[in-house]
């Protein structure tokens, strides 16, 4: 069974050697912020960092990714304090969200490598597809998202992941706390 490092943790999968590591992250890992675009390679929704490139993980099997260090968006910064995800944020680059994990991804592994890309840069290591057509903006985050990593700019933190229920009703009234404990006849 192909082992692997995945988000720091070793994992072994006891799945067919020919599994999609895509579907090895999201099936059997829940690692759901992986996403399953076009199965192809050409959309870039499933990007992970594999031992620090980014890699479209519906082309890569289990068996190759064996022996390597895997980073999902999961793995990436739990508290999206990552230079990459608040720069996203801060330029409004995120419209439906489907793609922003493979960007975010692919923005991490050339920052990592890089901190000062040209916009050729940029656009060379994120050839992902975005449906909304975020990419002024997108080129915009990397590229301050790079200074942040160069300590040349702050960006004020991303509100923190999740939200309660009773949160959520407070903020949007047409939600509806389920009531624990009773039932409706």
């Amino acid at each position: 069974m192909p082992r692997m490092t995945v988000n720091d943790q070793p994992v072994e999968f006891e799945m067919d050697p020919d599994t999609p590591l895509l579907w090895a992250l999201r099936d059997a890992a829940n690692l759901t912020g992986t996403k399953y675009g076009c199965g192809q390679g050409d959309c870039g929704a499933c990007m992970v960092i594999v031992d620090g490139e980014a890699l479209r993980s519906c082309l890569i099997t289990i068996s190759e990714a064996e022996g390597r260090f895997v980073t999902t968006i999961e793995g990436l910064s739990r508290d999206r304090s990552h230079p990459v995800q608040q720069a996203m944020v801060a330029e409004q680059a995120i419209q439906c969200g489907f793609c922003t994990p493979g960007i975010v991804m692919a923005g991490a592994a050339l920052i990592a490598k890089n901190a000062d890309p040209s916009r050729k840069d940029i656009e060379q290591a994120i050839p992902n597809l975005c449906r909304c057509g975020v990419y002024p903006r997108l080129v915009r985050a990397i590229e301050r998202a790079g200074r942040v990593a160069r300590r040349r700019e702050t960006i004020s933190s991303a509100p923190a992941p999740g939200i309660s229920a009773e949160d959520a009703a407070r903020e949007v009234p047409a939600l509806a706390v389920p009531d624990s404990g009773t039932t409706s006849d």
